[in-house]
């Protein structure tokens, strides 16, 4: 197994994988343009762990390489895996936001591809990835890169691609919503009089306990909310305003942007959402139709 990319998210993967046993560390192989970065790998999991000098040295006789550098990288890495030897039977896993499938093949050669997205809070092993792959990875590496995605966290497996750009825009940019928010309301309880500290726990709990509090009772985030709320109470003023500063359509439109970005950066049609106007009949090219709704439900394990 081979990691390109040797960041945060590659190491949210690297430890469980060992810690588990899921992939022993002498069989693990990483490269990253940081020789520090790497060294500093190693050395955590006693040296075991092969550092690659280069990517073409790092792929060679891989049967899974994944793919984790920031997406502007891309392009390099492809021009030096093409001059690589690769095995033929080689799967390629990306957890790299706005690349689909498509892109990988034509720029690697590979033809078995898994496409993900996972989230940051895969560092402690509390991530959501939410992943697809080409119909020629047969079940029994199908349950070999679910039971890599699942080592940090929650893992679904959807049909569709298009699937990836939706969950990108929810739960894969969603902490930088939440971490927002906390902001706000810890920045609020200190304005009030709270010290940072103060607000910042009171804040931290509350989020915590709001969603196991509806994950445990399984009801509609508005039954919940409702059970909160008293008539003319002190959170009935506080949704009123929320409500009149317009919070629900913020959020939806942050999240549409969020999934317009990643059509865009994959190289696809972005003219999609609400207020979006469909493209007229004689424009002929495919690539500018509306997209169509996803094929299939999403298949939870």
């Amino acid at each position: 197994m081979t990691f390109i990319g040797a960041g945060k998210m590659a190491q949210a993967l690297i430890d469980p994988l060992v810690k588990t046993n899921i992939q022993p560390a002498e069989n693990i192989t990483i490269y990253d343009v940081s020789n520090s970065t790497m060294k500093h790998i190693s050395e955590e999991y006693g040296g075991k762990i092969q550092m690659g000098s280069s990517i073409p040295d790092a792929v060679e006789g891989a049967d899974l390489i994944i793919m984790a550098v920031k997406p502007q990288n891309v392009e390099k890495v492809y021009e030096e895996m093409k001059q690589a030897n690769m095995r033929d039977d080689c799967t390629l896993l990306s957890v790299i936001a706005g690349k689909p499938i498509k892109n990988f093949m034509s720029g690697t050669g590979l033809k078995k591809i898994a496409r993900s997205m996972p989230n940051t809070p895969a560092q402690i092993g509390q991530g959501v990835t939410v992943w697809c792959c080409t119909p020629n990875i047969e079940a029994e590496e199908r349950e070999r890169i679910e039971q890599i995605l699942s080592s940090f966290g929650k893992s679904i497996f959807v049909d569709d691609e298009n699937c990836i750009d939706m969950s990108t825009s929810i739960s894969g940019s969603g902490p930088a919503y939440i971490f927002l928010l906390m902001e706000a309301m810890i920045d609020a309880g200190v304005h009030m009089g709270f010290s940072r500290s103060t607000a910042t726990t009171l804040v931290h709990h509350t989020l915590l306990g709001s969603t196991l509090y509806a994950m445990e009772s399984k009801l509609h985030p508005a039954i919940l909310r409702n059970s909160v709320t008293s008539p003319a109470g002190t959170t009935a003023s506080a949704i009123y305003e929320l409500e009149n500063g317009k919070f629900r359509t913020v959020i939806k439109d942050a999240i549409w942007a969020c999934y317009r970005r990643s059509l865009e950066m994959g190289g696809e049609d972005s003219n999609v959402g609400p207020g979006r106007m469909p493209v007229p009949p004689m424009v002929m090219s495919p690539s500018h139709h509306p997209r169509k709704a996803p094929r299939g439900e999403i298949v939870t394990e």
